[in-house]
C-alpha cells in the first residue's frame, strides 16, 4: 500500500478522535453552563456539574465504555429534568441518539417522588443500552456521595432507603455492563449502617 493511503486512513482516524473529543467537550461546556447556578445538596454546596463529570467518568473508569455518545449523554442526563433545557435543544446540538438516551433518564418531575422512583424500576430494563449505562453510573455516583459527602439532613434510614432503591433499580439493569455491576455491588456492600 502506498504512504499516501495509508496517510490518509490515518488522517481520517484522527479527525474521527478529534471529533469525538469535540462532541464530549461540547457535552461538558453545554452541561457545566446549564447547571452553573446549581449546587449539590452536601454540606458544602458543591457544584452540581461535579455529579454528570462523576457520571460519565464512571462509565470510563469503571465500565471501560468509551462510545462518546454515551458519555455526552452522562454529562447531559440531568440536563432536561434539572435545567431549562429542551428535547429539541439537545436533538439540534447533539443529535437524536444522545437527546433519545437524555429523554430515558429523564424522570416527568410532575409526578410524585414514590411514583417517579418506582417508574425507574419499572422502566429500567425497557431502558437502550446507552441508557441503562448511564442510568447504572448515576447510581453508582450516587451511591459514592452518600458514603463520603451525604446531603445536609438525610438521616441514616433515609441513606440507606436510598441504596435499596438503587439496588432495585441496577437488579433491572444486569446484564448490561459486568464491570459496572461489580462495582455497584461493591459499593453497595459499603451500604450505611451495615454491620
Amino acid at each position: 500500500m502506498s504512504g499516501e493511503g495509508r496517510g490518509a486512513r490515518q488522517s481520517k482516524r484522527a479527525r474521527g478522535a478529534a471529533g469525538q473529543i469535540d462532541l464530549i467537550l461540547d457535552a461538558l461546556e453545554f452541561s457545566a453552563h446549564k447547571h452553573r447556578d446549581q449546587r449539590r445538596k452536601d454540606p458544602r454546596a458543591s457544584p452540581y456539574v461535579n455529579h454528570p463529570i462523576a457520571v460519565a467518568k464512571t462509565l470510563g473508569h469503571d465500565g471501560g465504555v468509551h462510545d462518546p455518545a454515551v458519555i455526552a449523554a452522562a454529562l447531559l442526563h440531568d440536563t432536561l429534568e434539572d435545567t431549562r433545557t429542551s428535547a429539541a435543544e439537545l436533538r439540534r446540538r447533539f443529535g437524536p441518539r444522545i437527546a433519545a438516551m437524555v429523554r430515558e433518564v429523564t424522570d416527568n418531575k410532575r409526578l410524585s417522588k414514590p411514583r417517579r422512583k418506582r417508574l425507574q424500576i419499572e422502566h429500567a430494563r425497557g431502558l437502550s443500552r446507552g441508557a441503562r449505562l448511564v442510568k447504572m453510573a448515576d447510581k453508582i455516583a450516587n451511591l459514592r456521595d452518600l458514603l463520603v459527602n451525604p446531603p445536609v439532613g438525610w438521616s441514616l434510614a433515609r441513606r440507606r432507603e436510598y441504596f435499596d432503591w438503587a439496588k432495585a433499580v441496577v437488579d433491572e439493569l444486569r446484564g448490561t455492563n459486568p464491570r459496572l455491576e461489580r462495582e455497584f455491588d461493591r459499593i453497595y456492600r459499603r451500604r450505611p449502617g451495615r454491620n
